[in-house]
């Protein structure tokens, strides 16, 4: 029976997600139980691109990235896959009428990281809207549930929320993206001379993405709002962490959130989210 693979299929979208991010598992926990696969879904499918691009070092990458341009293409088209993950995300994609522009915009992006990209202003703004804007466009159209009015409503703010997030994965991630993967995000960016100077303007531009968010947060529908306002809190949790380190520190340590650290932002942010009736 294909309820039964069906099933499956979102089972294995929402082990990758618990498996990859202790955070987004969290937040999605918070939403109501009727969109929560759909969600893990998206994390899914992102995670599966992702993966080929920063992990699958020894094999043929493009290729495998082309196969899955393919598998998507054949997935959206025949509403069925044999990969569990693609099988929810196309389920997915068409509950929820998602773009097909944010999947191919997604994908892009995720060429650029196959090769060597000096990012200047214009592709790094191309970059961070495909890796990261998108994938908070495709998760808002499943929280707006079809009303478009809505979704246009809460769009700025989705690509402000993604794109902070994302910018906060570069500076945690700068050790590894530079000497591991070769990869500098920021543009015009000179590694040998990357200071406190630097990684404050980028803190700054990250702080005023984060409080454009929050006013959309304040909008979302009641079965998102919690969900997406604690990844909200984890990620600002972090960048507080990330602030209070010097631009050596961060190019020596990877910065994390222990777990026992995310579960009492959580519990923080439930109480606030009471009261402020967020």
């Amino acid at each position: 029976m294909k309820k039964l693979f069906d099933e499956l299929a979102y089972e294995v979208s929402k082990k990758t997600t618990e498996k990859y991010s202790t955070s987004f598992s969290l937040g999605i926990l918070a939403l109501k139980p009727s969109i929560r696969d759909s969600i893990y879904a998206i994390y899914g499918y992102v995670r599966l691109a992702d993966e080929i691009v920063d992990s699958f070092y020894g094999y043929d990458r493009q290729r495998l990235l082309g196969r899955l341009y393919l598998e998507t293409d054949y997935a959206l088209e025949e509403r069925i896959s044999l990969n569990p993950i693609l099988q929810s995300f196309q389920e997915t994609v068409h509950k929820y009428a998602i773009d097909r522009e944010l999947i191919n915009q997604f994908l892009h992006s995720m060429t650029m990281d196959l090769k060597q990209v000096d990012y200047n202003a214009e592709r790094y703004k191309e970059y961070i809207y495909g890796s990261a804007e998108v994938v908070g466009l495709m998760c808002l159209q499943v929280f707006t549930e079809g009303n478009k009015q809505r979704y246009e409503e809460l769009k700025p703010y989705a690509m402000k929320l993604g794109s902070a997030f994302q910018k906060i994965n570069f500076l945690r991630d700068i050790k590894e993206d530079y000497h591991v993967l070769g990869r500098t995000y920021f543009p015009n960016l000179n590694m040998d001379v990357f200071d406190n100077s630097l990684k404050g303007q980028i803190e700054d531009e990250i702080h005023s993405e984060f409080k454009e968010a929050l006013l959309g947060i304040k909008k979302l529908p009641k079965t998102a709002r919690f969900g997406v306002y604690l990844a909200y809190k984890y990620y600002l949790s972090l960048f507080a962490k990330i602030r209070k380190k010097s631009s050596k520190e961060i190019l020596e340590n990877r910065i994390r959130i222990a777990n026992t650290e995310k579960v009492y932002v959580a519990f923080k942010s439930y109480l606030r989210y009471k009261v402020a009736y967020l």
